[in-house]
């Protein structure tokens, strides 16, 4: 029987209408039903295109015995990220206040007051990996609620506090000072390989590039223009980049921006086709605008909607597997390139043991030139080789099942869409 998710509006809540789960949407109902039963709030928050969302719901919400559970000690809520960014905000603050970082499906257990006092992301069904289980952490919250009542009330009031510390907005106008040592800081976290910020997994943080193409040509900043041109090479020549239809996925799950959390966001592809088209006329680069041209006409194409505007995103998986709507085993790349695959798949990566799961995530491995001259042939035969070659292999792609859409469409992200659209002309 469907629970009262059933009669929400978003594709992500009606996801999880038929779980066993007694899902309550964000709303007064659920508290004051917290309040009258004296449970604590399991707050479960997530989007339709998440991968780790779908794993969760699968392992979790969708079993009975673990459902059992939640319904016994909880008032259980589910909240879209994307339709409820206010919520998502305020409590994803809690999970990085808690544990230094965040991401989806975020878990947080409130007071009937909706006060946070334990938060997370992601738990197993079954403990592994340093993890506890599920069902672990969900026994453990219900016997302090019953046992240590002052003590949760006590950390709820400590966590909003710092969470109230953490969203309070700045005053005054930033100086030079403060601009020169934001730089500092963040060029000290910069990979000097790969590009990027830190470590695995690696996201695109675009206002972190914008930064750095705003002072690229300041004396105090002599490392900002080094720095963002050799992360926007990399992310180009990834797999988080669609080298078929254009496009970035969400963010990669290693430093070398290779293997992509598949899903496509709107607002990521918006922010980064004009991050490529502005840093393309900045610096006089051409395969940046090229890349921001296919982000553009990715987000036409496959994010438009046949009553206008976009989509706000697509699912990581199709037909229940991780990518398999992108890659390419070996046999297969070589049957729908025909002759030239050999030297195409040495510019584009693809071997016979492949670099995801057996089959290959295609990525710009190495440059047209470089392979031309190792293989005594032309560039601009090989550049029409590579471009006849990508055709195909589009072709063949859009035949398989695509992965799902989510087809809301969400204010601010088509306004970022529509701020690209036009800086591009």
């Amino acid at each position: 029987m469907p629970n009262r998710l059933a009669e929400t509006t978003s594709p992500y809540l009606l996801q999880h209408k038929d779980n066993p789960v007694d899902w309550y949407p964000w709303g007064e109902e659920a508290f004051q039903t917290a309040r009258d039963l004296d449970k604590p709030v399991l707050l479960s928050v997530g989007y339709s295109a998440c991968h780790w969302c779908h794993v969760m719901a699968h392992e979790s919400f969708e079993d009975p015995a673990t459902a059992q559970v939640m319904n016994d000690l909880f008032v259980n809520v589910k909240v879209d990220r994307e339709e409820r960014p206010d919520v998502d905000g305020i409590y994803m603050s809690a999970v990085q206040t808690m544990n230094g970082h965040g991401g989806w499906p975020m878990t947080v257990f409130l007071t009937a007051d909706g006060k946070p006092f334990f938060a997370g992301t992601y738990f197993p069904k079954e403990s592994r990996g340093g993890m506890p289980s599920f069902r672990q952490v969900m026994e453990a919250i219900a016997e302090a609620w019953r046992e240590r009542r002052a003590d949760i009330e006590a950390q709820s009031e400590r966590l909003v506090e710092a969470v109230s510390q953490r969203i309070r907005p700045g005053e005054g106008a930033i100086t030079r000072d403060q601009l020169q040592s934001a730089y500092e800081r963040l060029v000290s976290t910069v990979d000097s390989e790969f590009g990027g910020f830190g470590g695995a997994p690696k996201f695109p943080q675009v206002p972190g590039l914008e930064f750095l193409l705003r002072i690229a040509h300041e004396t105090w900043a002599p490392e900002a223009a080094r720095v963002l041109e050799l992360t926007l090479d990399r992310m180009a020549a990834g797999g988080i980049y669609d080298h078929l239809a254009g496009g970035f996925a969400r963010y990669a799950t290693d430093r070398i921006w290779l293997v992509p959390h598949f899903e496509k966001m709107l607002y990521d592809n918006a922010l980064l086709a004009r991050l490529y088209l502005r840093a393309g006329r900045e610096f006089g680069n051409n395969d940046y605008l090229r890349v921001a041209g296919e982000t553009l006409d990715y987000m036409l194409t496959d994010l438009g909607l046949p009553g206008g505007g976009l989509a706000s995103a697509e699912d990581a998986d199709s037909e229940g597997v991780e990518g398999k709507f992108y890659v390419f085993t070996h046999d297969e790349f070589a049957e729908i390139v025909g002759r030239d695959a050999p030297v195409v798949a040495a510019v584009l990566g693809v071997t016979p043991t492949g670099n995801f799961e057996g089959s290959n995530i295609l990525h710009a491995a190495r440059t047209i030139e470089a392979v031309a001259d190792e293989q005594g042939v032309a560039v601009e035969w090989l550049r029409a080789a590579v471009a006849a070659a990508k055709a195909k292999l589009l072709t063949v792609r859009n035949q398989r099942i695509r992965p799902g859409l989510d087809d809301k469409v969400i204010t601010a992200w088509n306004g970022l869409a529509l701020r690209a659209l036009a800086e591009a002309g």
